[in-house]
């Protein structure tokens, strides 16, 4: 645990895709501020070691194999982490997934699916868990965007995602500063996860020579770690951040937006 902790009350804290790459890196950052964390992921397996990692470190977790594109399984999956953990008054919405391709050979199905994960998963995650934040009056939704959001050549359905998070999340500051509760986006660069890799394979570039590549291009000369996400995860969850809401923050070594 770390000695952040002290620095706000422990709350309970929603991750959806946090079974690996940023998702988990957000979830045992969250855990080690001192939050419970309940992780929504397909990958059962995957979810499962994140928890145990957390709870090794001393972290209070819990794993819940959920469809997030599925109203009834989100619905259901948030009423369980109240009963089990708390009220769920954080809610980091990462889930997501690549279906790239140019869209003169891209599938209604590969549109879809995308839209249904990154916006409808979302949407739903966010709408289930909003009446907790409102009856505590405190409630922090953090979105992950993309720098893919200003447009990605072969991404046409991610960019329009991850663009549409961020018209999701200024919405969502709107209409629910009321009740003390905040909504900003976090827009990474390029961060070295299993989805960095699906599109080196695109690409057809290995790996180590797409990231090296990558780095030559970004100001700070590196590319990002799921560390860096989580330490901005971590302020937008805090008791501190109350009064930053709405906002699109491009986590990729240098100006973007």
């Amino acid at each position: 645990m770390s000695n952040d902790a002290s620095a706000q009350h422990p709350k309970v804290a929603i991750v959806t895709g946090g079974a690996r790459g940023i998702g988990a890196g957000v979830a045992k950052r969250l855990a080690a501020d001192g939050n419970a964390v309940a992780i929504f992921d397909l990958e059962t397996e995957a979810a499962a070691q994140t928890v145990a990692e957390i709870e090794a470190a001393g972290g209070k977790a819990l794993a819940l194999g959920v469809d997030v594109s599925d109203e009834q399984q989100v619905g259901d999956a948030v009423t369980k982490v109240a009963e089990e953990l708390g009220p769920p008054v954080i809610v980091v919405n990462n889930a997501g997934l690549l279906r790239d391709n140019l869209i003169f050979k891209m599938s209604v199905d590969d549109w879809d699916t995308v839209m249904n994960v990154h916006l409808r998963g979302a949407f739903l995650t966010t709408r289930a868990a909003q009446k907790y934040m409102v009856d505590n009056k405190f409630g922090r939704v953090i979105n992950l965007s993309s720098t893919s959001a200003l447009g990605n050549r072969g991404q046409v359905n991610y960019a329009a995602a991850k663009a549409g998070m961020q018209g999701f999340t200024k919405t969502l500051a709107f209409e629910l500063g009321k009740f003390g509760v905040t909504a900003n986006a976090i827009a990474p660069g390029l961060i070295e996860t299993d989805m960095t890799r699906q599109t080196a394979e695109r690409v057809g570039v290995p790996y180590d020579e797409y990231v090296a590549a990558a780095a030559k291009g970004i100001p700070v000369q590196r590319t990002g770690k799921p560390e860096d996400i989580a330490a901005l995860a971590s302020f937008f969850a805090s008791d501190e951040a109350g009064f930053v809401s709405g906002q699109v923050v491009y986590v990729a070594g240098g100006p973007k937006a």
